[in-house]
């Protein structure tokens, strides 16, 4: 693990993407890995992209990551893809739809599927944002498999989440459901140059109207096209940058960061807890005796936990209040 860590430190993207593959596949060694690094945390600007499949999310942070090079700041790119509950795989697509990118070495992106995480983000996604931030990229974007009612781990994630609404697909009503208002930072209403976006732009301008008395950013609604010249495209990017001096300025940016600190150290302790008890679960004995009494209804289920978790307790030597 030295000889990563060295080569990982001093900027090579083949030990970036090693490093990242442990931590994506919950290797032994990856928790010494991030432990390693943790230090090294804290400086790239976390930007998330959500939308509906379809919306253009792909094309538009490709275009974004244009601009973000021509200001000569690096970029990590994660892209979520959906998988497959039949075969367990993901088609992996992004880095054929960003292939501009491919060469520039100041651009790395990093394909996941979310392997049955809820919440569109995969399970280790923080984490291995928080590897690309350790390597010394200036941004990392998230880009999540679709937006939805379920879908809002990435306003726990990003400093700045970018919603992409598109015209004719039913976004601004989707948009009404509830949380979907509340995570976003910015609308981009993309594909503009397609009938009906104002439509989209005066829709969502009128649901935030009834906010206003709620919110101290007003969400910006920008309108993208990536076919057309990349319009928008630098106002968006601009629009980032307001929200992110925004943060700053009202102390937001701090504060927010410092409750995600609390926040992952009490996730990484309830990850631990879950693959302690299923590790226990998986040894021969009195759980799965335990187990085959609920199979055939001889005990029930609340009862069965409740002395799985005072054995695994005792076991442990934590008393419990």
């Amino acid at each position: 693990m030295g000889d990563l860590l060295e080569r990982f430190l001093s900027g090579d993207q083949r030990a970036l993407a090693r490093t990242i593959s442990l931590v994506e596949n919950d290797a032994p060694e990856k928790d010494e890995l991030l432990r390693n690094l943790y230090q090294r945390t804290g400086r790239s600007y976390i930007l998330g992209v959500t939308g509906s499949p379809g919306a253009g999310k792909s094309s538009l942070v490709d275009r974004l990551v244009e601009v973000i090079r021509k200001r000569n700041e690096t970029v990590g790119i994660v892209a979520v893809d959906p998988t497959s509950p039949f075969t367990g795989g993901a088609i992996l697509g992004d880095r054929i739809r960003m292939n501009d990118h491919a060469l520039d070495s100041g651009v790395f992106i990093r394909s996941m599927g979310t392997r049955g995480s809820l919440g569109g983000l995969a399970k280790n996604t923080k984490e291995v944002a928080k590897v690309m931030d350790a390597y010394g990229m200036d941004w990392v974007i998230i880009e999540t498999v679709g937006v939805g009612q379920a879908e809002l781990d990435i306003m726990h994630t990003a400093d700045t989440t970018i919603v992409v609404l598109t015209p004719g697909a039913g976004d601004s009503i989707q948009t009404m459901k509830a949380g979907i208002m509340e995570i976003a930072d910015i609308f981009a209403v993309n594909k503009c140059d397609m009938p009906g976006s104002d439509m989209v732009v005066a829709e969502v301008e009128m649901m935030l109207n009834f906010q206003d008395d709620h919110i101290k950013w007003r969400p910006p609604v920008v309108k993208t096209s990536t076919i057309n010249k990349s319009q928008g495209i630098d106002d968006l990017l601009g629009t980032v940058l307001k929200h992110r001096d925004y943060l700053s300025e009202k102390g937001i940016f701090k504060e927010r960061r410092q409750e995600r600190a609390k926040n992952e150290t009490l996730d990484i302790v309830n990850h631990q807890w879950q693959r302690m008890v299923q590790q226990r679960i998986k040894l021969p004995g009195r759980v799965n005796d335990l187990l085959e009494k609920v199979a055939i209804r001889e005990v029930d289920p609340y009862t069965a936990s409740e002395s799985i978790l005072s054995w695994i307790l005792n076991d442990s030597g934590i008393k419990r209040d």
